[in-house]
């Protein structure tokens, strides 16, 4: 499969198999994160692989809505990083996050992004101080999102050109 028919098959996925993902395919997914670029090459990333039930069922109550679905995912890769290696450590992540779930998608795994940085916890606190507070992050690491990751229990059909938005391209100006 080429890149072009891998990004048009990634679609979210929200219910998994009970399948647990094994330990090469984990490995895999992070290479692919800890080969993602940052700015100047400061990767102020770190990941935490959770794949203990009990925690990721307490990590699909890091908001009251969009999470909830956690609780069936087999694994989760928290990503987190310090903003006091780099600036742009929101950009640096989520691009991590996207080769994460590109990845998962060509191994043959389905993959779902939770936002949690600038999100609420139930309790009126932030998604993100709850899941420092859970995963006894240090006090200099921000929480970026979650993904969640498993075998897909359904396939989704892969996005077709009808779904591309072209008033959306604009060449040389807007």
């Amino acid at each position: 499969m080429n890149q072009l028919q891998l990004i048009q098959n990634r679609r979210s996925c929200r219910i998994f198999t009970e399948q647990t993902v094994e330990e090469t395919k984990i490995e895999t997914l992070l290479k692919a994160a800890l080969w993602s670029p940052t700015s100047k090459n400061n990767r102020p990333w770190e990941f935490v692989v959770v794949d203990d039930k009990n925690l990721i069922s307490q990590l699909s109550l890091s908001k009251p809505h969009g999470a909830e679905f956690l609780k069936g995912a087999p694994l989760a890769i928290v990503l987190v990083a310090d903003p006091q290696k780099s600036d742009v450590w929101v950009e640096d992540t989520a691009i991590a996050a996207t080769l994460i779930q590109l990845t998962a998608e060509d191994i043959g795994l389905g993959s779902c992004w939770i936002q949690t940085r600038l999100r609420d916890h139930a309790d009126g606190g932030a998604s993100s101080d709850f899941v420092k507070k859970l995963l006894n992050l240090p006090a200099d690491m921000q929480v970026a999102s979650i993904i969640a990751i498993g075998y897909k229990a359904k396939e989704r059909k892969p996005y077709t050109d009808d779904v591309l938005n072209w008033d959306k391209v604009h060449r040389n100006k807007f």
